[in-house]
């Protein structure tokens, strides 16, 4: 008769090790060159690899070794992140690309995770060589290109000199003399105090949409938005 022999603690200890560090093992090797396309087309539309240049998402410069919830110029952290005691590093990069609602429960990030190990593996090593400053412009050339602009310093078209509303329309007049029409929920307002931000006074506006009848006017400060937009239709009776 088979009798159940109950491991020892230190053998069961050792054996969970075994399985978690062959785990590991089993996952190739990351390549920092597919890393940084994959960071193209998946991580940098929420964040930059500039320091302090924070998107939807907090700037990745530096990450390595850094604590979750630590860089100062980021406000936007989640409170589970802030006190999550983790520190960047292939490990814990490891569980929250997997799984970012899993491996930290009750934070802020959108994205649900990247599947593939061997991905996850690329994108660790492209981030681990991007945060010590060794080709930190790989993967421009897929999707990479910086995502700023100097806001005060565009064409013409893109520098707002007015805006009237008239009833279910905006009408945006640009430094080139030209007015566009757009219909009320077309026309977004976002503002960007940054230094890349537009002069005070002075918004900009900038395309989006396939289309060409929606676009975002983006001002120095919330309280410009108001007053800058004036409530006008061009006759008497109202029609624009």
């Amino acid at each position: 008769m088979l009798k159940f022999i109950p491991l020892a603690p230190l053998v069961l200890a050792a054996m969970l090790t075994m399985t978690v560090d062959t785990a590991y093992a089993a996952t190739p090797p990351g390549e920092a060159k597919q890393g940084a396309q994959l960071f193209g087309g998946t991580c940098a539309t929420c964040h930059s690899l500039a320091p302090d240049r924070n998107m939807t998402g907090p700037s990745l410069a530096g990450i390595w070794g850094r604590k979750a919830g630590s860089l100062k110029s980021f406000e936007r952290y989640s409170a589970a992140l802030k006190t999550s005691h983790v520190v960047w590093n292939e490990k814990s990069l490891e569980e929250w690309l997997k799984s970012p609602s899993q491996f930290i429960p009750n934070n802020r990030m959108p994205f649900a995770g990247v599947p593939n190990a061997k991905q996850r593996a690329d994108l660790i090593a492209f981030l681990k060589q991007a945060s010590s400053g060794r080709n930190p412009t790989a993967g421009r050339a897929s999707g990479m290109a910086p995502k700023f602009k100097d806001l005060k310093k565009l064409d013409p078209e893109r520098q707002v000199r007015a805006i009237r509303i008239c009833r279910d329309s905006y009408f945006v007049t640009t430094a080139d003399g030209k007015t566009a029409a757009f219909w009320e929920p077309n026309l977004r307002f976002e503002t960007d105090s940054s230094d890349l931000g537009p002069s005070k006074g002075a918004p900009a506006i900038m395309p989006a949409g396939m289309m060409g009848d929606r676009a975002v006017a983006i001002f120095a400060s919330p309280e410009e938005i108001g007053a800058f937009i004036k409530q006008q239709c061009d006759d008497g009776k109202g029609s624009p």
